[in-house]
């Protein structure tokens, strides 16, 4: 299970990247984050971001209802480094 859950559901892209990408700053490197969205280009965008981003995409799946879930571990830099 991941350290931190992320509901972006509702929110229109660029947003649930936004969000992701405050929320990995301010976790550890390695930790990670489950993002729950409902935006189709979710799918692609937080793939994208991922390889652009230095983060791992762990999983990348559809659950019930049209709800995307995606788990990314944290390969990035921290606020503070």
């Amino acid at each position: 299970m991941a350290e931190r859950v992320l509901d972006t559901t509702g929110l229109s892209c660029p947003l649930p990247i936004l969000k992701a990408r405050r929320t990995l700053r301010n976790m550890a490197r390695g930790q990670t984050l489950e993002v729950l969205a409902t935006d189709p280009l979710a799918v692609e965008d937080f793939s994208d971001f991922c390889r652009t981003q230095g983060h791992e995409l762990l999983e990348s799946t559809t659950a019930a209802g049209d709800v995307y879930r995606f788990v990314i571990r944290n390969g990035g830099q921290q606020a503070s480094e």
